[in-house]
């Protein structure tokens, strides 16, 4: 099980923009696909925010096009969800995660297959 450390949320305003950064404990460039999900408040499963393989082929949640990019620096071995244009709805914890689904609407695995996340809070 890959072990992963996100950070890079915060409090920002609607319309405004961030970008959390995903830190792994191999490399990245062994992983064939990784992800970003989120867990809105008071719902139980993780919502599949966006996923990238290791050629760089990307799907996002319907939701996010056109507003996030997920990306990945091999060489730093560091992902990336840059996120613009957020919306209060996008308010959640943030986690990211080597990827067995590249579409989709949820993630089913358990809370022991996932780190800490980082908190992602969009309001006036």
């Amino acid at each position: 099980q890959v072990q992963v450390v996100e950070s890079g949320g915060g409090l920002v305003q609607p319309g405004g923009s961030l970008r959390l950064s995903c830190s792994a404990s191999v490399s990245i460039s062994s992983i064939f696909a990784m992800g970003w999900y989120r867990q809105a408040p008071g719902k139980r499963q993780r919502e599949i925010v966006a996923t990238i393989t290791v050629g760089g082929s990307t799907n996002y949640a319907n939701s996010v096009k056109g507003r996030f990019t997920i990306s990945r620096d091999n060489a730093k071995n560091i992902m990336y969800l840059q996120m613009n244009s957020l919306k209060s709805e996008d308010t959640a914890v943030y986690y990211c995660n080597e990827a067995f689904v590249l579409t989709g609407d949820y993630d089913s695995r358990p809370p022991r297959y996932w780190g800490q996340g980082t908190q992602v809070t969009v309001s006036s």
